[in-house]
């Protein structure tokens, strides 16, 4: 807790960028209650909520960085350590069908979802860096806009509600999200088709 209040000392003097460098601190090193500390931004500053739910999922994605970098550079040997080599396997076939969405809804998913576990897999099992960041970004950003939506029409309790029924409500949503990403690649898988039938 006393490490939390330094922090957060050392994050209000940033002012406006504060709460983007308190995404990339947590990402990658530093816990912080990040649902907290964005409803105080949002609460006393109500009409740029939107711009520090940007900050903080941008903060989140160059965060994360770190734990996908040692995925990458060496987190096969330690994943094999933990697991056999058929479900390591299984394991990397799920992730490269779905990657956007195996990194995107952890994401969007309040603690204790084990977010750094998947971002570590994401580096093992070589997601490329930019789809690894816009997964990262879009999930954050859903989860935080509509963390600020309740806290703008609630009040800063609604940090407390996300925490007690927040997997609920954001499995929720990241299951239309799922639903509406599914549609899309459908559609796009579809049209290539019909496109290579035409020519």
């Amino acid at each position: 807790m006393a490490k939390w209040k330094l922090v957060a000392l050392f994050l209000a003097h940033l002012g406006v960028w504060g709460v983007g460098a308190g995404a990339l601190l947590d990402s990658s090193t530093i816990p912080i209650p990040m649902d907290a500390l964005l409803a105080v931004y949002v609460w006393n500053d109500k009409g740029h909520f939107w711009l520090y739910c940007l900050l903080a999922a941008a903060g989140s994605a160059l965060g994360g960085l770190l734990p996908y970098g040692l995925g990458r550079a060496g987190g096969e040997l330690f994943l094999l350590k933990h697991v056999n080599r058929q479900r390591y396997e299984r394991m990397r076939t799920r992730f490269e069908r779905q990657e956007f969405l195996a990194m995107m809804i952890p994401s969007m998913l309040p603690p204790p979802t084990p977010w750094k576990a998947f971002v570590f897999a994401a580096g093992v099992f070589e997601m490329q860096v930019v789809p690894f960041m816009l997964a990262v970004f879009c999930g954050r950003l859903v989860r935080w806009m509509i963390l600020s939506l309740l806290v703008l029409k609630l009040g800063p309790g609604a940090v407390d509600l996300v925490a007690h029924h927040g997997l609920l409500l954001l499995a929720v949503v990241g299951g239309l999200a799922a639903a509406g990403f599914a549609w899309w690649w459908i559609r796009k898988k579809r049209s290539g088709i019909l496109l290579e039938d035409g020519k």
